[in-house]
């Protein structure tokens, strides 16, 4: 029975999405060109709140946990567990004052309306996960980018979506670099919890009903402690409190 009402909530719920997607995709491009930095950056927080806003459509509720653990005025590397796509959306509106900047896979930096323009614009990056040194050099780049400006990084060491909950095998190339290069940096370990079953079905239809919580770790600061130790304490903290 569940299922069957998945389908018609998930038409409703494509259609206000795909509507988001287009019409922020042109404020974003007028923000940006005409108004800068700040400007684009404010109609993304507001493209995220509709992105979050929509999955109310699927009786979906969220619970965020810790948000008064966000360090202010500092660069940050936010280390998560990635579940499906509504990670990024969570993220981009609940942390939205400190900035977040995604690690991305090059694929979506073109073809999705606000998305792509966003990655592309907004201060992410984008890496070919078929070509190391790229990948690494843009992950270099982005730390330096977050030392300067006091911004942060979102990067989910797994790689690739868990599509039953379980955690993968994190790999620690990435987060290594954005240690090494953003040496005044915070990690702040953030554990997802029942983000996959949104695609539980595949992405029609998609879950109802569904609590996503995301719970903030205490932040770690890069420069105190041996990185060996640092990536085990953070990956420790987000697995151990995944459901």
């Amino acid at each position: 029975m569940q299922r069957f009402i998945a389908y018609p909530l998930s038409v409703i719920y494509y259609l206000l999405f795909g509507s988001t997607l287009v019409i922020f995709h042109v404020i974003q491009w007028i923000c940006f060109n005409l108004f800068g930095y700040d400007a684009h950056k404010k109609s993304v927080d507001i493209l995220c709140f509709f992105l979050v806003a929509n999955t109310y459509v699927l009786g979906t509720r969220y619970k965020i946990r810790g948000l008064e653990k966000l360090p202010a005025d500092t660069p940050l590397i936010i280390v998560a567990n990635h579940q499906s796509w509504y990670d990024i959306t969570t993220i981009g509106w609940y942390m939205r004052k400190v900035h977040p900047k995604f690690v991305s896979k090059i694929e979506l930096g073109k073809g999705i309306p606000s998305i792509s323009y966003n990655l592309r614009h907004g201060g992410s990056v984008l890496i070919d996960r078929k070509d190391a040194k790229q990948a690494l050099s843009a992950i270099r780049e982005m730390a330096q980018y977050i030392e300067i400006h006091k911004r942060s990084a979102v990067i989910f060491p797994e790689g690739t979506r868990s599509k039953t909950g379980k955690p993968g095998t994190f790999a620690e190339n990435g987060l290594k670099i954005l240690c090494k290069y953003a040496p005044s940096a915070y990690v702040l370990p953030v554990t997802i919890n029942n983000s996959w079953k949104m695609t539980r079905w595949g992405s029609f239809p998609l879950g109802i009903g569904n609590k996503i919580e995301f719970i903030i770790h205490d932040p770690i600061p890069v420069k105190d402690i041996p990185f060996p130790v640092l990536f085990k304490k953070t990956e420790q903290g987000i697995t151990q409190a995944i459901n």
